[in-house]
């Protein structure tokens, strides 16, 4: 590994904007508040110096303070992923990876950065991987996830993620259809799921294991730098100089939510003009970015936020590794923009909710409604530019205090914005945040347009919305409503699918996603739900159900959603108790918290009840839902009921669970 040391999380002399009143007022890039005028501190929290751990490694040097240069001048400029990582480098001491390590927190300088992927892009020229050869990464997100990508770019390669979630057998899936020639492994756990199908593999030669134990029929990465240093250095640079724009980058293999994943083909001229799209939205003018890196680096947002992090020079900090401490470690590393899936927003809300209540037992509820309506009142006065009255400003400010400040402070203390997507969230999600002064801006993509096409405007966002076509992006609603992209950032097919390819884009080169939604008169895209995902109801009643499921999921004690009622005279449903918050809903009813007990409870369907009943009120007659059945479990990964991102699989789920909801139709 490259040189590794700790420093503080704030950077001195940086500009850095204040969550508390992040605007869409604000002029774009402006620093969004200050901590003087809002009473909070300057951040000074300071983590423990990491001792290093084995010879060699050093402390890279304290940043100086110097102000920041514009957007414009910050980036590489470069034209393949690759040339970025190289121009990259040239901003020597900054850092440009934070992880977590035994002592505190490592850092990796953007010097070390482009070193280090020189040297596994060595490596692997060493091993034979040659030009738009394909090289597999299996591992959950961590910085030598990060650095394995960059050097397998540097060196030519196709690089093909896998989620460290998969099954032995997905992983044979993406291995075999990518013809992966080598595949990095994060560990000895990793590494086993390879072993039990590379016979099925016939195009795999290569394991490499990330750290140095000893896996039969893999090698280290020490082993793969080792290899590569026995080349000439710049052999790297030729073969950043033969890699074009147009050359294919990354299979990135969609989420198989209804069939087996395809590998769509996203050329380094794709991602780079995503991130160009991207980084004009994201008020980054007087912002140095620090981005909380949790989400599954095998999913295409999280491809293209690294690369629009690294491009501009801002910093990646990766989580540990542990779910349960994501929200300790969100508030610790302070980012200025926190990409998420619904699910993280939704659990947060969930778990603030319940602290007010908890703390306020009498009038919790009644206390956060209010709250929030001081809330909203002082956003869209701040919008439209206009002071509060002193009695408004007044109530505001004790809102404020009492409860609205909570929310914020799970982010830390400089957030510019949330962003959301990969799946739809409710609006009042996103109203709820924004009015307790977290801008949460929701967007729309897909993996075959590098998961991004809109985006609302941070000026003028519309919660319900996804926000308007980014610049180069272009958006058409087809006769039948379903939604239509064209731009740079579009993918040119499935690899090895020409049949495939063919059925996605018509004659004039518009991508069909296969999502429905209309064009507002402001030109804001909404999204109505999945063409494939249609309930229509046995009245000929067309239903999107992920919205009900949404609004389920906002409530307390359920954790998901599956709307059932294709064919059928009205809707059911099948809710799991959310595991946090399940333990304290069985407290209060006085009934043991086993998950199995607890879904045959009278009391705690009672319980449910009144939330869906609530949620109904916000939908048609048609659209509510009529009866529901508990699961004795939550919906998994494991068991192929999620996808990585924590979309259900529908069509599984429906067939899995057949009898339960055949069974809601013969209640009477």
């Amino acid at each position: 590994m490259p040189s590794l040391s700790a420093r503080p999380f704030a950077r001195p002399g940086r500009r850095t904007p204040d969550a508390v009143v992040t605007s869409a007022a604000t002029r774009p890039g402006a620093p969004t508040g200050s901590p003087a005028r809002t009473g909070r501190p300057a951040w000074s929290a300071r983590i423990p110096r990491a001792r290093a751990r084995t010879g060699g490694l050093r402390r890279a040097p304290e940043p100086t303070a110097a102000p920041l240069a514009p957007l414009a001048a910050r980036v590489t400029g470069a034209t393949t992923l690759g040339e970025m990582v190289l121009r990259a480098g040239r901003r020597g001491s900054a850092v440009a990876l934070r992880f977590p390590c035994r002592d505190g927190t490592a850092e990796i300088s953007y010097a070390e950065l482009t070193r280090e992927a020189r040297a596994i892009a060595r490596g692997l020229v060493a091993l034979g991987i040659g030009p738009g050869d394909r090289v597999a990464l299996l591992g959950s997100t961590s910085a030598k996830w990060t650095l394995c990508d960059l050097g397998a770019l540097c060196s030519g390669a196709v690089v093909a993620p896998v989620y460290h979630t998969n099954s032995p057998a997905e992983c044979r899936h993406v291995l075999a259809d990518s013809q992966a020639r080598l595949v990095f492994c994060e560990d000895a756990a990793q590494a086993a799921k390879i072993a039990a199908v590379r016979e099925q593999c016939p195009a795999l030669e290569h394991v490499v294991v990330f750290d140095d134990s000893a896996v039969p029929g893999a090698i280290t990465l020490s082993q793969l730098r080792r290899h590569g240093a026995e080349l000439p250095a710049g052999v790297v640079d030729e073969r950043i100089a033969a890699t074009t724009p147009d050359d294919l980058a990354t299979l990135v293999y969609t989420s198989g939510t209804t069939g087996p994943a395809k590998g769509c083909r996203l050329t380094h001229a794709n991602f780079l003009a995503a991130a160009r799209m991207c980084r004009g939205q994201l008020l980054l003018d007087d912002v140095e970015p620090v981005i909380y890196m949790f989400l599954p680096l095998a999913h295409v947002l999280a491809r293209l936020t690294q690369a629009v992090v690294l491009d501009v020079g801002g910093t990646i900090a990766y989580w540990g590794g542990d779910s349960r401490r994501i929200v300790a470690e969100l508030a610790e590393v302070a980012p200025t923009h926190f990409p998420a899936v619904p699910r993280v927003y939704e659990k947060l809300h969930t778990a603030i909710v319940a602290g007010v209540q908890e703390q306020l037992p009498f009038g919790g509820a009644a206390a956060l409604r209010w709250a929030l309506a001081q809330g909203a009142r002082a956003r869209a006065a701040k919008r439209a530019g206009r002071r509060l009255p002193l009695l408004e400003a007044l109530q505001f400010g004790a809102a404020d205090r009492l409860i609205l400040a909570r929310v914020r402070r799970a982010f830390g203390h400089r957030l510019v914005m949330g962003l959301v997507g990969a799946a739809p969230i409710a609006a009042d999600l996103i109203e709820f945040y924004d009015a307790c002064g977290v801008l949460l801006l929701e967007g729309y993509g897909m993996t075959e347009s590098c998961s991004t096409a809109t985006l609302n405007p941070p000026g003028a966002p519309r919660a319900g919305t996804v926000g308007r076509p980014l610049p180069e992006s272009e958006v058409l609603i087809a006769p039948d409503g379903e939604v239509l992209l064209r731009g740079p950032h579009v993918f040119d097919g499935y690899f090895g699918d020409d049949v495939a390819t063919a059925a996605a884009f018509d004659a004039d080169g518009w991508l069909h996603t296969g999502d429905l939604g209309s064009l507002t008169d402001e030109g804001y895209l909404r999204i109505i739900g999945r063409t494939k995902d249609l309930i229509i109801t046995s009245s000929g009643k067309n239903i999107t159900p992920t919205n009900i499921e949404s609004a389920l999921r906002e409530t307390r004690w359920i954790s998901e959603a599956v709307v059932y009622g294709d064919s059928r005279p009205y809707l059911v449903c099948v809710v799991t108790l959310d595991g946090d918050e399940a333990p304290k809903l069985a407290l209060q009813l006085g009934i043991s918290a086993d998950p199995a007990i607890m879904a045959r409870d009278e009391r705690v369907r009672a319980a449910l009840q009144t939330d869906v009943d609530a949620v109904n009120l916000r939908f048609a007659r048609i659209e509510q839902v009529k009866r529901f059945a508990v699961l004795d479990h939550e919906l998994s990964q494991a068991e192929g009921e999620l996808t990585p991102t924590l979309k259900i699989k529908r069509n599984l789920i429906y067939a899995k669970y057949a009898e339960l909801f055949d069974s809601l139709y013969a209640e009477r």
